[in-house]
């Protein structure tokens, strides 16, 4: 049976070959290396090795202006150009004219009306499903895909079975922040996990949006413990994926690759793919609205 797992990394493009400027450089991701033998940049967009494919994705869409997370999220989860529908780029929400296109039109719906399971393997805390109860409704574009979809957010509990993963990996923040007692994971228990839970569904996806907090700045102490956790993360994902899932890795806009400003950048979104099919997503993914399509037809 086929199954696929899509990461998702929100803003990473792929920037310059420049130190000063793009912290894979500047910090070498031993992913890329170990992997590659290079880092992926503006000169060098496509790279393959075996059945291991880096290729960029359009995140512009046509539509001027640096693109956002709300619009670009909506266009990889429902294959339609959201900016465009929305006449500018928006976020990190998404744009009012484009939430009945989210909420009909995604890719969890139409998994289920293939009779296949999708599953959203991040865990979330009590104090978000406490704003739910309260009628909030300022969601993010996943949670209100899987919210509107019927797909089940998975919380503390499943978090603590094993049966989820927290936002940043390793559950670090879960414990500083939010003074959960759990147990501090590796990144490669992390990603073990993800890929027993991928093997239970037909469709998953696991969402990361540290990297764009680290694009806009913020969390600076804790820079390199979130980018070494999610270069081992990614790694062990990549080298352990059994042979009945494909992965594609992908991102919204460009924003981490360019520390040199705290905005989004005009950079093309990073696109990785390994696995079955993994050629033919390299090949076919050119923009965010390919995403939703090409992923389904590895399930059919």
């Amino acid at each position: 049976m086929k199954k696929a797992l899509l990461i998702f990394l929100d803003g990473v493009g792929i920037g310059e070959k420049a130190a000063e400027k793009n912290p894979f450089f500047k910090f070498p991701f031993k992913t890329f290396l170990k992997i590659w033998g290079v880092t992926p940049n503006r000169e060098r967009q496509r790279l393959s090795k075996g059945n291991f494919f880096i290729f960029p994705i359009d995140a512009r869409l046509g539509v001027k202006g640096l693109p956002q997370s709300g619009t670009g999220q909506v266009s990889i989860f429902t294959g339609v150009n959201a900016p465009h529908i929305a006449g500018k780029h928006f976020g990190p929400f998404p744009y009012s004219t484009t939430i009945p296109v989210l909420e009909s039109q995604n890719i969890f719906s139409d998994v289920l009306k293939m009779g296949k399971q999708p599953f959203f393997a991040n865990a979330y805390p009590k104090i978000y499903f406490d704003y739910l109860k309260k009628g909030g409704r300022r969601l993010n574009v996943t949670a209100r895909m899987a919210i509107s979809s019927g797909v089940k957010l998975q919380t503390l509990k499943e978090l603590r079975n094993s049966k989820a993963l927290s936002n940043e990996i390793t559950n670090f923040r879960w414990v500083s922040n939010l003074h959960y007692k759990l147990k501090i994971i590796s990144p490669q228990t992390a990603a073990r996990r993800l890929l027993r839970l991928a093997l239970k569904n037909d469709l998953t996806l696991y969402e990361f949006y540290l990297t764009d907090h680290l694009g806009h700045g913020r969390l600076k102490n804790l820079f390199g413990e979130i980018y070494n956790n999610l270069d081992v993360f990614i790694y062990e994902i990549l080298t352990k994926l059994p042979e009945e899932l494909t992965l594609l890795i992908c991102s919204d806009h460009g924003n981490f690759e360019d520390i040199s400003v705290k905005t989004h950048t005009l950079n093309p979104a990073l696109g990785i793919a390994a696995g079955k099919g993994a050629e033919g997503l390299s090949n076919n993914i050119k923009a965010l609205t390919d995403i939703k399509g090409n992923l389904l037809s590895i399930l059919k």
